[in-house]
C-alpha cells in the first residue's frame, strides 16, 4: 500500500465516521419529547426571572460590598 492510498483510507474512516455520527444525532433528535409551547414560555419566563433576581441580589452583595471597603479605606487614613 502506498502512502497515499493509507491517506485516503484515513480520510474515508474519519468521513464514515462524522457521517455516523450526524445520523446518530439525527436519529436521537427523533426520540426527543419537545415541550409544548406553553411549556417553553413558561419555562423561559421562569429562567428569566430567576437570572433577574440573581443579577440583583449580586449587584446588591456588590454594592454593600463596596461601601464597606470604601468606610474602611477612609477610616484608615
Amino acid at each position: 500500500m502506498s502512502p497515499r492510498e493509507g491517506f485516503f483510507d484515513i480520510i474515508r474512516t474519519r468521513m464514515n465516521a462524522i457521517q455516523r455520527y450526524i445520523t446518530e444525532a439525527i436519529e436521537e433528535l427523533r426520540h426527543t419529547r419537545w415541550p409544548t409551547r406553553q411549556q417553553a414560555v413558561r419555562l423561559s419566563a421562569i429562567t428569566i426571572a430567576f437570572t433577574a433576581v440573581s443579577a440583583a441580589v449580586f449587584g446588591l452583595i456588590d454594592f454593600t460590598l463596596a461601601k464597606i471597603l470604601d468606610v474602611a479605606l477612609t477610616l484608615s487614613i
